[in-house]
């Protein structure tokens, strides 16, 4: 048996601990972490909302948070996965909380759970609801980790729901049809309360449960919408109107429709919350998401993008389409072996100039060959030789060759799973 750490253990050593007493990491269920939650009594007196989808929920999470600030309230943000370190998940007023804080509540979880086994995502999702009712936060921003219906975080009685698009992704948990993952994604919403959603073409699947509960659904196109032009953007809802808002800080093609999620969700939430406009522009100018098609400064140009889906890889190519001209782009990509690789490369398409097809650690990943091989027979090199195809061990190694072989006015794009791009960007950290 796995000795139980104590206070005076290392966050990595809990962390470490966790991932080695529950049989599986990811177990679909809210039985065992609700009874764990009841043992704690995890309730408060805040605002809960939990955003879920396919993509767009860390953005849509990083805009609830920024703007909840910017009017002066506390506010706690739960995201999964992290980039780099563990602590990036949970943040207290726009703070990453230190490690000695969730330490201190995975000590309060062991001794609740008694005999029921957790995983290490129910626990840190109890770790953070922990610490955002001891703070008392007047806001809680929730993200789901996989699905809704049976994820952890849906144990929360959320006073307004997001679902941010539904798309193909997670198929061996949620199914394979956008009917069947948009029925999943929709358990997030709750009888009688606000539940956005900004998805364009809504599953129907979606449709049906949020009107068999009674919840407020608020759809995309009809409940609320945005335009803008080169300048700047305006809202549209239900009965407010936001104009002459700035462009978001996080750059990207859906952005837009991920601030007019958060902005629906503010106006449903306007009785308990007053949010005024200078809040909103202030807080649009100041959210941040590492990994989502952030540039770097500086030449060469640097894209970080942790698309991993079809639809994320969609995106990601449109976002690229509206860059500046650059003579050659070069990839970077690893990826994991229950993503398909297969229409992610075929929505980035001849956009690549030269890859270089990284191999990622652990028990999920695919080599660096394998999609190596894919690239090869999706797209066979043209007159010119292009696009040039190689293969490396790790991200790290990959992109320091993009590095060695790019001029400084190429550009070269890291994508195709959280691990790719963290590689990267601890090694960037580290000069």
């Amino acid at each position: 048996m796995t000795a139980v750490p104590t206070e005076q253990h290392s966050l990595d050593e809990w962390l470490a601990y966790l991932e080695s007493i529950h049989s599986t990491s990811i177990d679909m269920g809210l039985d065992r972490v609700s009874e764990v939650a009841r043992r704690m009594d995890i309730n408060w007196s805040g605002v809960k909302i939990i955003v879920g989808g396919t993509n767009g929920k860390g953005s849509t999470c990083a805009m609830l948070e920024s703007i909840y600030l910017a009017a002066g309230y506390s506010v706690g943000m739960y995201t999964s996965p992290h980039l780099i370190h563990f602590n990036e998940r949970i943040r207290l007023d726009g703070s990453i909380v230190q490690d000695a804080d969730i330490v201190a509540q995975l000590v309060l979880i062991e001794k609740a759970r008694g005999e029921i086994s957790l995983t290490y995502f129910e626990y840190t999702t109890l770790a953070a609801l922990l610490l955002f009712k001891q703070h008392n936060v007047d806001v809680a921003v929730l993200e789901v980790g996989l699905g809704g219906r049976l994820d952890a975080v849906n144990i929360v009685d959320a006073d307004c729901s997001i679902v941010t698009s539904v798309n193909i992704d997670h198929t061996q948990w949620l199914g394979n049809t956008r009917e069947e993952i948009g029925f999943e994604k929709a358990h997030i919403f709750r009888a009688g309360k606000p539940a956005i959603c900004s998805d364009p073409e809504p599953p129907q699947s979606l449709l049906d449960y949020a009107n068999s509960i009674g919840a407020d659904l608020w759809l995309f196109g009809k409940d609320f919408n945005y335009s803008g032009d080169k300048q700047q953007w305006a809202f549209a809802g239900r009965t407010q109107r936001r104009n002459a808002l700035a462009y978001p800080a996080l750059r990207g093609a859906n952005q837009l429709l991920n601030a007019s999620a958060a902005l629906a969700a503010i106006e449903a939430l306007r009785g308990r919350l007053a949010v005024p406009i200078q809040a909103i522009r202030e807080g649009l100018l100041q959210a941040s998401l590492p990994g989502r098609f952030q540039i770097l400064p500086g030449q060469p140009t640097v894209i970080l993008d942790v698309a991993h889906n079809p639809h994320a890889a969609a995106v990601l190519a449109h976002n690229l389409d509206g860059m500046a001209y650059f003579p050659y782009t070069h990839g970077v990509i690893g990826m994991l072996n229950d993503k398909d690789c297969d229409e992610v490369l075929k929505k980035m398409g001849r956009r690549i100039d030269h890859w270089y097809c990284a191999s990622l650690p652990g028990d999920r990943a695919r080599s660096g060959q394998d999609i190596a091989d894919k690239i090869t027979a999706l797209f066979p090199a043209d007159k010119d030789g292009l696009p040039t195809v190689a293969v490396y061990d790790t991200p790290v190694s990959a992109y320091e060759a993009a590095r060695e072989k790019m001029a400084d006015n190429d550009r070269i794009v890291v994508f195709g799973s959280f691990v790719t791009v963290a590689a990267v960007m601890q090694k960037l950290n580290k000069g």
